[in-house]
């Protein structure tokens, strides 16, 4: 069978970027058997200079990046091309004009995995980027007409730090998986009938074995969508 070979533009974090390299290539042996695997091109960067570029609001300086990062992964062979973070999606109008290959965007993936558990309401955690400004809430609402709610200042503040002072650097705490999991039950309370887990090192921490709220994982569903696409 002929396989379309996937791009993954990775490093932000590694931690999360060889999830998805393991979550793709069982996707692709469970559908196909045998040792059969994924054909994948990965570039992944050094989080570090971006890191800082994000605190600093430099997100033109970014687009110019990845930009140039994914002509490289289409020019090495990819039939489409996956950005391996929720953040990074605020570029993505930038990285898909870059290229004339399909930029599978991760919220579409995760919507439609919504939308098939006709989920009307959810709860998202994230970076303060992903939670706080409008590129992602408003995909979701504009092409799953999905309402998103956030948790509160203090809220934001612990989950966005313990993504980058722990998750990013393979480090995974009791304390912080209670205070996530303290978060998930109040969005819930607050109408949320399901919590995005919307950034890729969160399911690092927590999963659905941890809680009774309907947990949706982006990662899995990214990686899920780049499978179904190398295989159609």
């Amino acid at each position: 069978m002929f396989l379309k070979t996937i791009g993954i533009l990775g490093g932000m974090s590694w931690e999360s970027t060889q999830t998805y390299y393991r979550l793709i290539n069982q996707g692709v042996r469970d559908k196909l058997g045998g040792n059969h695997s994924a054909e994948i091109i990965i570039n992944s960067l050094d989080f570090a200079p971006i890191e800082k570029q994000q605190a600093a609001g430099q997100w033109d300086d970014m687009a110019n990046v990845l930009a140039q990062k994914s002509k490289g992964i289409e020019a090495a062979g990819a039939d489409c091309l996956l950005i391996a973070t929720n953040t990074m999606h605020k570029l993505y109008p930038q990285v898909q004009s870059s290229v004339n290959i399909p930029v599978l965007h991760i919220a579409d993936a995760i919507g439609k995995k919504l939308e098939s558990e006709s989920i009307q309401k959810v709860g998202l955690l994230g970076t303060a980027f992903t939670m706080e400004q409008p590129f992602y809430r408003k995909w979701l609402i504009d092409n799953f007409n999905i309402e998103v709610v956030i948790p509160g200042d203090e809220e934001r503040s612990l989950i966005h730090r313990v993504i980058y002072e722990e998750l990013c650097q393979g480090k995974c705490f009791a304390q912080s998986k209670s205070a996530y999991l303290k978060i998930v039950d109040q969005l819930h309370d607050h109408g949320a009938e399901a919590v995005i887990l919307g950034c890729t090192e969160i399911g690092l921490l927590i999963n659905q074995s941890d809680t009774q709220v309907p947990l949706f994982d982006t990662t899995e569903a990214h990686t899920a969508a780049a499978v179904e696409f190398a295989l159609s």
